[in-house]
């Protein structure tokens, strides 16, 4: 009687840590080839989704999210867009808005919407053995929806990953990506004030949208060094953080950005104490709002973790913790560049 009682506790016990956990999944894991020509690549990922669905995912962001004097800019402007868009993002929404059948100018006001609100929580870390950690939780509204079309996309290039992230089905830019043996990045808001005005201008200018410059980035830099200098200098239509891991020790950084320019650069210093960098959605030398002070939980959370202990278990943890993890929370993400078969994301909902 007392072994089966104990039995009874330990899977009463097991039954409530289970309950306790924060739930995940993981999304579905996709292949593009990036050999395939731009307006054909998504299709085959567009077979896994409800067309009506995404349809009216398009409508709902585009209607709560985007100003109406935008969509009139955009309708004015919609003949002409895509010689505004670099390549091959502008053949890439050219071909999912055909194959979904919404306009072209519905296409980059979506885009918009997903670069106007990411609010989100990066962290970039050292252990004390120089292994460089990256992880990242993606807040957002409409978590109804983008919980049901975020993707994980491996970007395959002559039958090799050329390079992988973790994005919205119907949204071309990265705000989450890695660069195998070369580097991560991830991608936080910055709110620089007038973002629509400011952001469409500097579209009209040929900017690239902040998502975008991650994407291009992570297929063209060579190594952690050259992402850091063209996540930093080249202009983009917003103002953002793009945090950076490399494969060795040192190498990470958190790049405050104008839409010009770098307004700072923030590095690891494991040497001087500081093995990593949190940042959230506001510049590193100031306090963050008392009604959104995710970056205290996460400090704390990793001082009491220690470097020591650091890895893609205690960083997860780390990023579960409320309000690092909060309602809006879309998704989490764990990488190291020097371990690119670990790269994992989860669907993450509070309850």
């Amino acid at each position: 009687m007392g072994c089966r009682l104990r039995v009874l506790l330990v899977l009463l016990c097991g039954a409530v840590a289970a309950a306790a956990a924060p739930p995940a999944a993981a999304p579905l894991l996709c292949n593009v080839s990036l050999d395939s020509p731009a307006e054909e690549r998504w299709l085959p990922v567009l077979r896994h989704f409800d067309p009506a669905f995404l349809r009216a995912a398009v409508a709902r962001v585009i209607d709560e999210r985007v100003p109406k004097w935008v969509h009139e800019v955009i309708r004015t402007i919609a003949a002409e867009l895509e010689f505004f868009m670099p390549q091959p993002f502008a053949g890439e929404i050219l071909g999912l808005c055909k194959a979904l059948g919404v306009s072209l100018g519905d296409g980059v006001l979506l885009n918009f919407a997903y670069e106007s609100t990411a609010f989100c929580t990066s962290i970039v870390a050292q252990d004390d053995k120089g292994n460089i950690y990256h992880g990242r939780n993606l807040d957002y509204d409409f978590v109804d929806i983008l919980s049901k079309i975020t993707i994980d996309v491996r970007f395959i290039k002559s039958g090799q990953i050329a390079y992988q992230g973790t994005t919205f089905l119907g949204y071309v830019g990265l705000w989450t990506g890695q660069s195998p043996h070369k580097f991560t990045v991830s991608g936080d808001e910055r709110d620089g004030g007038r973002w629509w005005e400011n952001a469409i201008a500097a579209f009209l200018n040929r900017n690239y949208p902040v998502s975008w410059l991650v994407r291009d980035t992570l297929s063209r830099a060579e190594d952690f060094q050259s992402a850091v200098l063209r996540l930093a200098s080249i202009p983009i239509i917003a103002e953002v953080y793009y945090i950076v891991g490399g494969v060795s020790p040192k190498e990470g950084m958190v790049i405050t950005r104008n839409r010009r320019g770098p307004a700072d650069l923030w590095p690891l210093d494991p040497l001087g104490g500081a093995w990593f960098r949190v940042e959230t959605n506001y510049d590193h030398w100031t306090t963050p709002p008392p009604f959104d002070d995710r970056r205290t939980a996460a400090i704390k959370a990793l001082n009491a973790t220690g470097q020591q202990n650091i890895n893609f278990d205690t960083l997860f943890k780390v990023l579960s913790v409320k309000p690092v993890l909060n309602n809006n929370t879309v998704y989490t993400t764990l990488m190291s560049a020097a371990l690119p078969d670990k790269y994992q994301t989860w669907i993450r909902t509070v309850k």
